[in-house]
């Protein structure tokens, strides 16, 4: 049986997610989607004279973008689309007609939203990894978002973690992100825990898969959008709703 909290006995160090866990923006990052992407089928549509569907936040959403890197969750959404773009130039214009062209344009509007709004805090998420760190577990922040420090920033939490591996960070070491377990394991190595004494919090799919093929100690499904089934069935080896449950 997985244990129902996080003791200092049998856990290192605990990994969380960002967007979903400890801060709410993954709204903000599904409206952005929805409007570069949508953008870019209506042209597509008007090109190729097929009929124009919207990308739909509750189903492509979850299934395709959540918790992977942008320009995979570009390329797993459009090949659900039975769309081939060129990957394109990383350092090019938000306007080309490619995978890191639509993925610039949805960051570009996400950046104008940080900015404008700010971030608001998950206080469940929060009380945990303050928990966890009293008990003298080592904390890191592991996140598919290029957009990560920037988020910390403006949330005030930075402080809270040790290690932060997010997008830039894969791109920068040339590592697998999410589902593939690499960016969980570089954290665990930069923190200098083994993964079977290491807990993995997440709540995308993407997430708690990768979790689950790292082999670490416990992998908790956060279930933000009624999702526990599919968190259960994609590895997650226990489910909450609220990750305060996790704390003694």
């Amino acid at each position: 049986m997985p244990p129902k909290a996080i003791t200092r006995t049998d856990v290192d160090a605990v990994l969380f997610d960002l967007d979903g866990v400890v801060t709410e923006t993954a709204k903000v990052h599904s409206v952005c989607w929805k409007k570069a992407f949508d953008d870019f089928l209506e042209q597509h549509a008007q090109q190729t004279g097929q009929p124009f569907t919207p990308f739909d936040i509750s189903s492509d959403y979850n299934q395709y973008v959540d918790g992977k890197l942008r320009q995979e969750g570009v390329r797993s959404f459009l090949a659900s689309r039975n769309i081939e773009l060129p990957y394109g130039d990383p350092e090019g214009p938000s306007d080309q007609a490619t995978v890191w062209g639509i993925g610039k344009r949805k960051d570009e509007m996400f950046t104008t939203v940080l900015r404008e709004q700010g971030v608001d805090i998950l206080e469940d998420g929060m009380a945990l990894v303050r928990h966890v760190r009293a008990l003298g577990c080592k904390t890191a922040v592991v996140s598919s978002s290029k957009n990560c420090l920037a988020v910390l920033k403006a949330a005030g939490i930075e402080e809270y973690f040790d290690v932060r591996v997010d997008g830039t960070t894969v791109d920068a070491l040339g590592i697998n992100g999410k589902p593939a377990p690499d960016s969980f394991l570089k954290a665990a190595e930069l923190l200098g825990v083994s993964p079977d004494r290491s807990v993995v919090v997440e709540d995308a799919i993407a997430g708690v898969q990768a979790g689950k093929s790292g082999n670490f100690g416990l992998v908790v499904g956060v279930a933000r959008k009624g999702d526990e089934e599919a968190l259960r069935a994609n590895g997650a080896d226990i489910v909450v709703t609220d990750l305060q449950t996790l704390i003694v």
